[in-house]
């Protein structure tokens, strides 16, 4: 029994509040960030992993600031800061802390994997759930790799319990070379549905009562015949959805991710609204100094294209409630 609210039911409530299933990104890219933000942290005189994490840090609390208003989530890509050493993770630390104040759910991009008290490790480290302090790093939720078997998510599944988490679990994902593995058949079936299969049994045992459980799946846009198999094959799990803009997946490519009243499911921009300044269209409206705005604009953007596309539209009060900026 779960000690904390279920993952599943803070989520639906946020994506409601939000009236909306958009999910930003956290990826920062030092030679994308805006020009002034970079002088700025090397003004400070720090080491090089200082500075730019400095500089991270800074853009990515920037960012939440402008959605934070907007959407009910983010999701920071641990890469990006991890490869800066600890002054990387504690930036990283910095920027969940800086979301889950701001009002948002944070899900950690890890994608961890392991057996036994190793994954519990990763678990108890990562998984904040409803309490942001429960946790060092302090996620209400973390992407998981279950390559290692069902034994890899069980321990995730345990502390996501105790504390309201809730894990997204690769099952189909967004890249090109996803085939490679995920594809290989036995029996018929590739296996990215075996995989999908466990994913939905674990969603069941752990919704409590719900329509949906604790234990999510990662399945990309840029596969939208197989997303809309998968949504099927999992109507338990809640969706995370990678691969919208920037890597081709379209507003109408998800549709097929959510229920009729536009939840079960979070649809992932991330480089395509942290660079919309070095981008058409908002390279042309905005200054680089105005990068927040275009933040802003492709943001709300996504939100009306998605409700335009798919039953996101539904979270939506009525048809004055439209984002769209002028």
């Amino acid at each position: 029994m779960s000690h904390s609210p279920q993952y599943a039911v803070r989520l639906h409530d946020a994506i409601r509040r939000s009236e909306t299933p958009a999910l930003v990104g956290l990826d920062p890219r030092f030679e994308q960030l805006p020009d002034t933000l970079v002088r700025a942290a090397r003004c400070r005189q720090l080491d090089e992993a200082a500075t730019v994490a400095s500089a991270f840090e800074e853009f990515c609390c920037r960012v939440i600031d402008v959605v934070s208003p907007l959407v009910p989530a983010v999701k920071p890509q641990a890469a990006f800061f991890e490869e800066w050493g600890p002054d990387g993770c504690r930036s990283l630390g910095h920027v969940i802390r800086y979301a889950r104040r701001a009002g948002l759910l944070v899900i950690c991009d890890a994608k961890r994997g392991d057996i036994g008290s190793t994954a519990e490790a990763y678990a108890r480290g990562y998984l904040a759930g409803s309490d942001p302090d429960a946790a060092i790093w302090g996620a209400d939720a973390l992407t998981v790799n279950p390559y290692l078997g069902r034994d890899t998510l069980e321990p995730f599944i345990d502390v996501a319990r105790q504390r309201g988490a809730g894990i997204y679990v690769l099952v189909r994902t967004s890249n090109r070379g996803a085939r490679t593995f995920q594809d290989i058949r036995s029996d018929s079936q590739p296996l990215y549905r075996y995989v999908a299969q466990v994913v939905d049994e674990l969603a069941v045992a752990t919704a409590g009562g719900g329509d949906f459980g604790l234990v999510g799946a990662v399945v990309g846009a840029t596969y939208p015949k197989e997303l809309a198999e998968l949504r099927n094959a999992m109507p338990h799990a809640p969706l995370l959805v990678p691969g919208y803009g920037s890597q081709g997946g379209t507003a109408a490519d998800v549709a097929d991710a959510f229920t009729p009243q536009g939840l079960g499911a979070l649809v992932n921009s991330s480089r395509g609204i942290n660079f919309a300044f070095r981008h058409k269209p908002y390279a042309d409206r905005f200054a680089p100094d105005e990068w927040e705005q275009a933040v802003e604009a492709a943001t709300r953007r996504m939100i009306d294209d998605l409700a335009e596309q798919t039953p996101a539209g539904n979270l939506r009060a009525g048809p004055e409630c439209s984002s769209r900026l002028l």
